[in-house]
C-alpha cells in the first residue's frame, strides 16, 4: 500500500480563490523564441496560408527582414495555463469570460516573446468575482509588441 493521493498531484499545493488576488500581482509566463516550428504549428492548427507567414521570400520582397507572426500566433503566448496562474485556481475557476488585445509591433522568426499577466482589476460579487489580467508581450529588443486583458470568473472562498 502506499500513500499517494493523485487528488494532492499539483502543481500548487494551496488553492487560491477570489479574495486571494491583489492588483498589481504578475504571473511571467515562460519566454519563447519563434521558431520555424511555432510557424508550422501555428498555420497548420489556423489553416492560415496566407504567403506572409511562410515564405521568406515573399517577406523579403515586400521589405521583412523574415517570416511575420499572426497576431493570433503573438496572442496565444498568453495563453495562461502556459504559466502558474490556472494551476493556482483548479478548485476555484468558473470560466474564462473575456479576452481582448492590440497588437502594437510586427513579429518575426527568431524573435523571442516575453509574455507577462498582472492582476488589474478586481470586481467582487456574492459568491465569484471577476479577475482581469492585463496581458502583456515584448520582445528580445524590450519592445511591447502586444497588450490586452483576460477575464476570469473566480469563486469566493467558501465558507
Amino acid at each position: 500500500m502506499t500513500d499517494f493521493d493523485p487528488t494532492q498531484h499539483r502543481m500548487i499545493p494551496t488553492q487560491r480563490w477570489f479574495e486571494d488576488f491583489v492588483v498589481g500581482e504578475r504571473f511571467v509566463v515562460p519566454s519563447r523564441t519563434q521558431t520555424s516550428a511555432i510557424f508550422a504549428a501555428f498555420q497548420t492548427a489556423s489553416g492560415d496560408t496566407h504567403p506572409v507567414h511562410y515564405d521568406l521570400e515573399y517577406c523579403r520582397s515586400r521589405g521583412m527582414p523574415h517570416l511575420l507572426a499572426h497576431g493570433f500566433q503573438t496572442l496565444i503566448h498568453t495563453a495562461p495555463g502556459a504559466g502558474l496562474f490556472p494551476f493556482m485556481v483548479e478548485e476555484s475557476l468558473v470560466g474564462f469570460l473575456e479576452q481582448s488585445s492590440r497588437f502594437l509591433k510586427p513579429v518575426f522568426a527568431d524573435d523571442t516573446l516575453y509574455p507577462a499577466l498582472e492582476v488589474t482589476e478586481l470586481v467582487p460579487g456574492r459568491t465569484t468575482g471577476v479577475v482581469t489580467l492585463g496581458s502583456t508581450v515584448f520582445n528580445q529588443r524590450k519592445e511591447l509588441v502586444l497588450e490586452g486583458t483576460q477575464k476570469f470568473l473566480i469563486r469566493r472562498r467558501p465558507l
